[in-house]
């Protein structure tokens, strides 16, 4: 394979990689042993003297082999940013009397919150300077804002530290926004970040994190001019094999306590005029039974999975919604249609479906003179992403939806619901020279080594691709979860796509791209399918011509870095350059330590490795349990200190390891951001030096 010139350079410097010491570290169960030299590494605390010392060797190790192309990141950062508009602000919204938007301006990294009394801005309100409460955090994340029924309190919830636990704050919105004593004594900490307001607008919800798990456990009733100390435990979760959340009826009536397991759902329900009441089940929780419940004035609508794998719309009277004898089928079950959920009006219904991978949204008239009658709502692409935006009027006869593509920028439309006919509010902008025609999508299916087509999303520049064999691709997967990643429009992929790269999304095994089932033989016991789909694929594209064999690459974060750790191992030639980003990679320890945020959850996901045929199972792809004296391709690793979702030392295990095995020259480079969690940087510009420095990695590797 010929050598890029930043390999060259690299190696010329002869500059040493950090190598971590080895203190073995014994586990046995099911009568196997394993040894972890680098289980050290963990520190819950992240004040380790030595843990430190050795992350910042590696980001400084990686800054000196990454000097070369500093003025390309540097270059490329400029560019991503060269095509956001500085001025920027949302469509106004209705939402009771009020019309609320937000508002970007000049270099701000975070955007401003407005409400005013008419769409076109008449007695415009700032209700929140997002920039001025985060300049003094490195890290800031605004979780919520909610506004009180009456439209005078509004709460904002907070987190600083990047570990997803949220401070909330209340606000007197009738007064003014630099007044001092504008926001009230009432503080609660250690949350979820959520709150539902009863209709007294006085008592509020939340959810409060169990500090060590960081799940939500305990829903407490908080009366507004009481100290947090005073709340009312409501309701505590002991399973926590569940996440828990609050949610609102569609018609406002309902406080709901939703929980929910990777396979399973139950929700509690309170009146929202009642909150001193105690919530009850709204039915009899059943174990597999997955659905989702809403309201509106005298029925409950549910989107279930009884009886029907790929979900059904189900209708019940408010005094029958406890016994499922009584619910009535309003949309069937389909083999090859997935429903994937419901946005109830008050004379309309818009039901989101996905057949054949593709998202469509279907409006049903529920009320007057065309009642029962649908029709589907049209786009123009091969292949996109569309969801409904916020339609926070039941009352409206208009409904909101997002659009984009690979090709298309996100556009806002807002449809007429009794015609059908569409009209669209706003377009993101791309400055620069960008022009969609330039460019060309496709939606391919990719036979699997088993037989099964897998689908696939492809972009690139029209003027730069001959299908010879000849382009650098970029492939991207995920396939966990039954997170589908749909098409998106990307501004940052413009700088790939304009250098002749191919873009591609493999729609694996582990999503539900294809239904219920594309995800289920995706997980547990037969994930190994995601990582043949997504090498396969690989293998398909170069055969097809859309990638040259030498310039292929490929990049996946969290669930998608364990797609990344299992690929290089079971087919490293086929890489020039992986980018692996907050990389869930020792999925066998992690499993079996429950004192691990977020574990027990996942039991459904991967298995529980306490039972033997689990073990075995994840044994077998375990990125770090897999890695082999073998050659390896140029790999960029990257994490945050803080990370709440995949804690920092499953990277740092897996690239010490990766060091002390492989057999090659490759570099491997591990960045990690010392202020930041699973998401990555805050702020819509500082976030985009990441994607500058994946994407000048990538670009320099390619051979000369």
């Amino acid at each position: 394979m010929p050598t890029s010139s930043l390999i060259s350079a690299a190696t010329d410097k002869n500059i040493t990689a950090p190598i971590a010491k080895k203190i073995p570290h014994k586990m046995e169960i099911h009568n196997h042993h394993r040894v972890d030299n680098y289980y050290w590494m963990r520190d819950d605390e992240r004040s380790d003297e030595a843990i430190l010392a050795h992350l910042n060797d590696e980001n400084n190790y990686a800054d000196a082999m990454l000097a070369e192309q500093k003025s390309l990141q540097e270059s490329l950062f400029d560019e991503l940013k060269a095509r956001i508009v500085k001025d920027d602000n949302t469509v106004p919204e209705k939402d009771g009397k009020y019309w609320y938007h937000s508002e970007i301006n000049g270099e701000q990294e975070y955007s401003n919150y407005y409400r005013s009394t008419s769409f076109s801005g008449e007695n415009k309100t700032l209700l929140l300077d997002v920039n001025d409460r985060a300049k003094d955090h490195e890290f800031y994340d605004l979780g919520d804002l909610s506004i009180s029924p009456n439209d005078q309190l509004m709460t904002i919830s907070e987190d600083i530290d990047s570990r997803r636990i949220y401070t909330i704050y209340f606000k007197d919105l009738n007064k003014s926004s630099e007044s001092e004593d504008a926001y009230l004594a009432d503080i609660l900490i250690e949350t979820e970040g959520q709150i539902v307001w009863a209709n007294d607008n006085k008592t509020v919800f939340y959810v409060k994190k169990d500090l060590e798990t960081l799940l939500g456990t305990q829903v407490y009733r908080h009366k507004l001019g009481s100290p947090q100390s005073d709340d009312v435990l409501v309701y505590e979760e002991d399973d926590h094999s569940f996440y828990m959340s609050l949610d609102k009826s569609r018609d406002d009536s309902q406080i709901y306590i939703c929980l929910h397991a990777t396979e399973s759902t139950h929700y509690l329900a309170l009146s929202a005029d009642e909150p001193d009441g105690e919530f009850a089940e709204l039915f009899e929780y059943q174990e597999q039974h997955e659905y989702h419940a809403d309201k509106m004035g005298e029925h409950f609508y549910i989107v279930t999975n009884f009886q029907a794998k790929n979900f059904r719309l189900m209708k019940v009277a408010i005094g029958q919604v406890h016994d499922i004898n009584n619910w009535q089928e309003v949309i069937p079950h389909r083999e090859d249609v997935l429903l994937e959920g419901i946005e109830l009006f008050q004379n309309f219904t818009v039901v989101t479906e996905r057949e054949h991978g593709q998202i469509r949204f279907i409006v049903h008239t529920t009320q007057g003179e065309n009642a029962g009658y649908q029709y589907p709502l049209s786009f123009d692409d091969p292949c996109y992403f569309a969801c409904l935006d916020d339609n926070p009027e039941p009352k409206s006869t208009t409904a909101r939806l997002y659009y984009s593509s690979l090709t298309t920028p996100g556009s806002l439309f807002e449809f007429d619901l009794a015609t059908g006919e569409r009209k669209q509010l706003k377009q993101q902008k791309v400055l620069g020279d960008f022009t969609k025609e330039d460019y060309q999508s496709e939606r391919l299916f990719i036979t699997a080594r088993d037989g099964i087509e897998v689908p696939i999303s492809i972009v690139y520049r029209t003027d730069t691709f001959q299908k010879d064999g000849t382009n650098p691709l970029l492939q991207y997967g995920y396939g966990a979860y039954g997170i589908t990643i749909d098409p998106d429009f990307s501004s940052q992929t413009l700088s790939l796509l304009d250098r002749g790269f191919v873009y591609v999304i493999a729609h694996v095994r582990g999503s539900e791209m294809l239904g219920r089932e594309w995800y289920e033989t995706g997980k547990m016991a037969h994930k190994q399918n995601t990582f043949n789909d997504f090498i396969d694929v690989t293998k398909a594209l170069v055969e097809q011509g859309y990638g040259a064999k030498d310039k292929i690459f490929a990049s996946g974060g969290s669930a998608g870095g364990l797609l990344m750790g299992a690929v290089v191992n079971q087919a490293p030639e086929l890489y020039l350059g992986i980018g692996a980003h907050v990389p869930f990679l020792d999925v066998l320890t992690t499993m079996l330590d429950e004192s691990i945020p977020l574990t027990t959850n996942e039991y459904d996901e991967w298995g529980n490795p306490n039972e033997v045929q689990a073990y075995q199972s994840i044994l077998a792809y375990s990125p770090i349990d897999n890695i082999s004296a073998q050659h390896y391709p140029n790999i960029l690793v990257t994490t945050g200190l803080h990370d709440s979702q995949v804690q920092y030392f499953e990277p740092m295990k897996w690239v010490a390891k990766m060091r002390e095995l492989k057999t090659d020259d490759n570099l491997l480079l591990f960045k990690t951001d010392m202020d930041a969690g699973h998401g990555g940087a805050s702020g819509r510009f500082k976030s985009l030096n990441e994607k500058a420095l994946e994407m000048s990695f990538f670009i320099s590797l390619l051979p000369k």
